[in-house]
């Protein structure tokens, strides 16, 4: 029995590396339809993660990644994400997309989920009950995530859904042009829990085309774990601030919904670091 297990993953391993060597686009367009038989299996683990590994990918994703990503973000109970992606899709497709109907439908699902969420705490605090608030990295929440993720330790599925909020609301600097659908972020980021540390990725699109990639390491230790932020100015853009000096540090689209839970989920990350034990 042993040896047969062993058979099965060396074969999953090799078939791994056989469908990494594909050329980026045709590895999108193979992960696309993992993720929407996935879904039609409803089986939200794997779409996810199959989701996380496109969002991986350096190359165009088609409008159809929102709208899966919104649906599986919905099944997970993260409705601001869920929201997030589904609007993403409807402004992108228009009337036109294949999902356009069924996107607007679980638009409606999240707002009326959220409605009921809040009906609930109301009634809660009207008969002086403690109102039950789920934070990210706490209790079910996290498990969610980690089921969601596929993700072996509460700080790897942090991580990942840092990562994922980070690539929903990178920054695009739109001038009162529209923004097409294939088209780069001109500042996103990605996140990676190290020993101790947080290490940042920067890209920064460039006028000339080109992109520019910074990376910094925020050492977590002496710092407080309850990230500010804000969406000031014009609200087209947000921010996050530096826990070691109040500076502007992650600059991302305008998205306030998605900037809080980003915010959340980065402290709770640093917070893990901080005590990894």
């Amino acid at each position: 029995m042993k040896s047969i297990w062993m058979g099965v993953v060396v074969s999953g391993m090799l078939f791994a590396q056989l469908a990494y060597a594909l050329p980026p686009e045709h590895e999108t367009r193979r992960l696309m339809i993992a993720v929407e038989k996935a879904v039609a299996d409803e089986k939200w683990g794997e779409a996810g993660e199959y989701l996380n590994r496109l969002q991986s990918l350096e190359t165009p994703k088609p409008a159809e990644y929102a709208f899966y990503r919104g649906r599986v973000m919905f099944e997970a109970g993260h409705l601001n994400e869920a929201m997030s992606a589904l609007e993403t899709y409807v402004t992108q497709v228009g009337a036109e997309g294949e999902h356009y109907t069924e996107a607007l439908e679980l638009i409606t699902a999240v707002e009326q989920t959220r409605n009921e969420q809040g009906d609930v705490a109301a009634a809660a605090q009207s008969q002086g009950d403690p109102v039950a608030t789920i934070e990210p990295a706490a209790g079910d929440a996290i498990r969610d995530l980690q089921r969601l993720y596929l993700a072996d330790t509460p700080q790897q599925a942090l991580e990942r859904h840092a990562n994922s909020l980070l690539s929903q609301n990178a920054w695009r600097n739109n001038n009162g042009r529209v923004i097409r659908a294939d088209e780069s972020p001109d500042v996103q980021y990605r996140v990676q829990a190290g020993n101790g540390e947080l290490q940042v990725q920067e890209t920064r699109r460039l006028g000339d085309g080109r992109s520019e990639v910074i990376s910094t390491r925020l050492s977590v230790y002496g710092i407080n774990p309850l990230l500010r932020w804000d969406c000031p100015d014009d609200g087209r853009t947000c921010w996050i601030y530096d826990p070691r000096d109040g500076s502007r540090w992650l600059k991302l689209g305008g998205q306030p919904d998605t900037t809080q839970a980003l915010a959340r989920t980065l402290g709770d990350l640093i917070r893990r670091l901080q005590s990894p034990s």
